[in-house]
């Protein structure tokens, strides 16, 4: 006789049985609730939405490629913040430990990017459509944000999402590349343009996406370094 065999079937047998009376006991006491619909199943996507404010909106964040400096192994890329404010450079690590990292450098005036600008090597424009662009959400949440101008500040709720971004060749065979933004609203991207680099060390790629959440989104870019793996 094999008690442990027993044993087992027992303990399976009793966690069934404590498994089904709470299913009937929670079926008890929600007895009157009406039957769940689709979009109360989907609440979280109904029941979150946009920011809207009277105070004028955000304007759309946009990057361009400012250009190559070999010496470095670093294209250099400046985001257009809009409103005033002065604009954002990054470089985009070619190679070593931070290849296809954006890691920002400074705010900085026009007339230093201008001069920066000067000393780099412009890269050819090609045809994006040779890529195509897939996304996956990583993480959904609800975030709570204020209405300015109300006299309760009330709470609205915003979507967010950690959307993955990843870039492939259409023909299969090219360099690709991938990364992971933070988007609100609804998770949509569009691959708008594409660069390449020199002596086929592959592409970079500018994507955009709302990543703003003020009234019905604005607009972010994000580049991507596309590499043959």
């Amino acid at each position: 006789m094999n008690r442990d065999a027993n044993s087992r079937s027992a303990l399976l047998a009793l966690a069934r049985t404590r498994r089904t009376q709470r299913a009937l006991a929670h079926a008890f006491l929600h007895r009157y609730a009406p039957i769940p619909t689709l979009r109360t199943s989907l609440g979280f996507m109904t029941s979150t939405a946009r920011i809207a404010t009277d105070e004028p909106e955000l304007e759309s964040h946009a990057m361009t490629l400012l250009g190559y400096a070999a010496t470095e192994g670093v294209v250099y890329v400046v985001e257009e913040l809009g409103l005033g404010e002065e604009p954002i450079l990054y470089r985009l690590f070619l190679r070593g430990a931070r290849e296809g990292h954006l890691v920002p450098v400074t705010t900085s005036s026009p007339t230093r990017i201008g001069e920066l600008a000067r000393t780099l090597q412009a890269l050819p424009s090609v045809a994006h459509e040779a890529w195509m662009l897939s996304t996956r959400v990583i993480q959904r949440r609800a975030l709570r944000g204020t209405v300015p101008g109300t006299a309760t500040e009330a709470a609205t709720p915003i979507r967010k999402f950690a959307l993955q971004l990843v870039v492939e060749p259409v023909s299969g065979h090219g360099p690709s590349g991938k990364t992971t933004v933070t988007a609100f609203l609804r998770p949509e991207a569009t691959l708008v343009d594409a660069w390449a680099l020199p002596e086929g060390r592959g592409a970079i790629a500018r994507i955009r996406y709302t990543g703003i959440p003020s009234g019905l989104g604005q607009t972010k870019d994000t580049v991507v370094l596309l590499t043959d793996l």
